[in-house]
């Protein structure tokens, strides 16, 4: 799922909901850098977490 990403992209982080959505930064590889409104700016592991993508 994490190929469809793409800059803009809103995501959750299914191992940490309480996060809450997050807008994707950049992705380089499996790099995956989303701003989330309770954390903010996280840089995700592709390899290891599976972002889900929002519809809104």
């Amino acid at each position: 799922m994490n190929e469809l990403l793409t800059v803009g992209s809103l995501v959750t982080n299914p191992s940490f909901p309480d996060w809450g959505v997050g807008q994707v930064q950049s992705v380089i590889g499996d790099r995956i850098t989303v701003n989330f409104e309770n954390v903010g700016k996280q840089v995700i592991d592709g390899n290891v977490i599976t972002l889900e993508l929002k519809e809104f």
